[in-house]
């Protein structure tokens, strides 16, 4: 009868599972063989190269997701400092068709720069189509950046969720929603809109429009807070008072003067961004309707040239200074395999002569 392998022998000892690198490279065999091509292909397909015709590299990327498969090179490259780019993206909503020079969108880029800039990092800005969010972990992917901060939710809350589930290291500025997966840094909608209405309502108004689209996940709390004030103070939420628009100054005029041509009483107008309110002021002059005589307007957001309008406009300011340090704070804790939970920040109402009543 043979003899027992001792303890200590090679015979004796345990298999050992693949080491993470022989994984990667199996996942990537198995990718190889599904396509067709070589792991070769495959790895430089993953990685951007442009040696692949784009449709193979699509076809891979495809299969790639398909296995939750992704390269994450994020921490290996932030600790032999090989690459200290950060990507920015702005997604291009189709609905909205919010421009990337939209005030808010370069404010937040601004506030980026200089957190970025202070902690010795660089900046990489792009543009992705808010239906094809993926597209955003490409940077991250192939190396060239090693975590993407994203700036708005927009109604793609299942592809952030995706792309979380996949370890893409990435930071979302937006609102918390239930079953999130992806970490979420924003201002305090809810208080946001209840500062606004309840501004108004201490003002007198009772018959307050909303303009903004309560689909929008930020917009949706900025109108919950809306209607609990409303309700604390016994006013009936009327759906005639609702300019259902996204972020669009042209649609925000046109809400507004179909608000006015329809004859229904308001006497404020609180809108979810100070480019909306803006519109809505407008739409207000060619009505005669003088802003704050005749109708009161709060905005959100307080950008740069808030207190520059005509009248300078009362608005709920925005942590945008704080935002670049918070989400990239909340990016490097990912990226060097920690968690970071989802962050709210405080808000505050800024009261200007748009809303002030002359004596």
């Amino acid at each position: 009868m043979p003899n027992d392998p001792k303890p200590d022998s090679p015979a004796a000892a345990k298999p050992t599972a693949p080491a993470a690198t022989d994984t990667k490279r199996l996942q990537m065999a198995d990718i190889a063989r599904l396509a067709g091509v070589s792991v070769g292909t495959v790895s430089r397909a993953l990685s951007g190269s442009l040696l692949i015709s784009k449709e193979t590299r699509e076809r891979i990327e495809e299969l790639a997701r398909s296995l939750d498969y992704s390269i994450n090179v994020s921490a290996q490259n932030l600790r032999l400092k090989t690459t200290r780019t950060i990507a920015v993206v702005i997604p291009y909503d189709k609905v909205s068709r919010q421009h990337i020079s939209d005030p808010f969108f370069l404010a937040m880029v601004g506030s980026l720069a200089d957190a970025l800039t202070e902690r010795g990092f660089d900046m990489l800005l792009s543009r992705v189509d808010a239906d094809n969010l993926d597209s955003a972990a490409r940077a991250v992917n192939s190396g060239v950046a090693i975590g993407v901060i994203l700036i708005g939710q927009w109604r793609h809350h299942d592809q952030l969720n995706q792309l979380a589930a996949r370890r893409v290291p990435i930071v979302v500025w937006g609102t918390q929603i239930a079953q999130q997966l992806y970490c979420s840094v924003g201002g305090d909608n809810i208080a946001g809109g209840a500062m606004a209405t309840q501004h108004l309502l201490d003002l007198g108004m009772r018959r307050i429009a909303f303009v903004g689209d309560p689909q929008l996940p930020e917009v949706s709390d900025r109108y919950r807070g809306y209607v609990e004030q409303l309700a604390a103070a016994g006013i009936t939420v009327e759906s005639e008072l609702l300019v259902k628009v996204p972020f669009s100054a042209e649609q925000a005029r046109a809400g507004i003067t179909r608000l006015c041509d329809s004859g229904v009483a308001f006497d404020a107008v609180f809108a979810c961004s100070d480019v909306l309110a803006a519109a809505a002021m407008q739409a207000l002059h060619v009505f005669g309707r003088t802003v704050p005589d005749r109708v009161a307007v709060v905005g959100y957001d307080d950008i740069e040239w808030a207190s520059h309008a005509s009248p300078p406009l009362t608005t709920v300011r925005q942590p945008i200074a704080r935002a670049g340090v918070e989400l990239l704070d909340a990016l490097l804790t990912i990226i060097e395999g920690g968690t970071a939970a989802p962050r709210t920040l405080p808000v505050e109402l800024v009261v200007r002569a748009s809303t002030r009543r002359r004596s």
